[in-house]
């Protein structure tokens, strides 16, 4: 397959470096606004580069990892040119911008695959299994945990939506995959006590949010951009049977209080990327067989959307201080 990725940044240049050793990538052309980030990258891993109008008539598939400002106009733009398409969550900040692509992507009969990369991951997907498999029994409570180790810099936050949009949103999508039920009512408190810019983005450094399902299991999650003992994702499901926790391992950031119990990990997760680069290959693998019909979409637009309305209750819960129902 002949791919295209638009955005040399962070995740970009993760991903395109997945991308170049994939086994059924014949060739790799990175488009980037800064032409110059985009040439190194593409020297760096043997690939070409060149502009978005170009891919977009050229390739066989794309991948988008831009800032959230654009993913809307360019998951349009590959609906219509009749490209499968890979996207990084979310594709728009604004539900209504949302659906209008989405409205494309349908209208084109194209695929949308969203990047909410933890339904890769081995620990939530043999978490799933359980669960739908009965060994839990009836799942009462869920607990999720997402946790930066350090703050994004400042001018990031205006481009993210904010902490709950930006992190809590992985959980919101995975609690629904994972159980198969529909989020009823939220609601979510945040604080921000640490650096200013937090504060003067009118977004908060941590977070949490008490979700009632539609069968009455109760979800609490909460997220923080202050977690100095390293990167942490965990969920803990708890059922009348068993109990199970997804991100408990040897590199889990945690010290038991316990005499005797574990100390701290002598390397414990660092970021995002670390934790989950089984979890992002695995995602961009599925998509490249999706895109040639393969497999099914297992994250389509719509699933996104679903996780984005629950974002957005959040954040009106939290704005207005009350229970919000969706």
């Amino acid at each position: 397959m002949r791919v295209g990725l638009i955005g040399a940044g962070r995740i970009g240049s993760f991903h395109a470096s997945v991308l170049a050793t994939a086994d059924d990538v014949e060739a790799l052309f990175i488009a980037d606004a800064d032409e110059q980030r985009a040439t190194t990258l593409a020297a760096r891993l043997n690939a070409g580069t060149t502009t978005i109008d170009t891919l977009l008539r050229t390739v066989d598939a794309l991948v988008i990892t831009t800032p959230t400002s654009t993913h809307a106009d360019l998951v349009t733009r590959a609906a219509r040119a009749g490209l499968p398409a890979f996207c990084e969550k979310p594709v728009a900040l604004d539900p209504r911008r949302t659906r209008q692509a989405l409205s494309a992507v349908e209208e084109a009969g194209t695929l949308l695959q969203l990047g909410f990369q933890r339904r890769f991951d081995p620990g939530f997907r043999a978490a799933r299994d359980a669960l739908r498999s009965g060994r839990l029994g009836r799942v009462h409570t869920i607990r999720a945990v997402t946790s930066d180790a350090a703050p994004p810099p400042a001018d990031f936050l205006p481009l993210s939506g904010g902490l709950i949009r930006d992190c809590l949103i992985h959980d919101f999508d995975t609690v629904r995959w994972l159980t198969g039920r529909e989020v009823t009512e939220v609601y979510a408190r945040g604080s921000a006590g640490g650096a200013a810019f937090f504060r003067e983005a009118g977004d908060v450094d941590t977070a949490a949010a008490l979700l009632t399902l539609d069968d009455g299991t109760l979800v609490t999650a909460t997220a923080t951009r202050y977690n100095g003992a390293g990167h942490d994702v965990r969920m803990e499901l708890s059922g009348e049977r068993d109990q199970w926790v997804v991100g408990l391992g040897d590199r889990t950031p945690t010290t038991s209080a316990e005499p005797g119990g574990p100390g701290a990990p002598e390397r414990p997760w660092a970021d995002f990327l670390e934790r989950f680069d089984t979890a992002y290959r695995a995602e961009l693998a599925h998509f490249l067989r999706a895109a040639r019909g393969e497999a099914p979409n297992l994250c389509s637009g719509q699933e996104g959307l679903a996780a984005q309305l629950i974002a957005e209750a959040c954040e009106l819960s939290r704005r207005e201080n009350r229970p919000v129902r969706l």
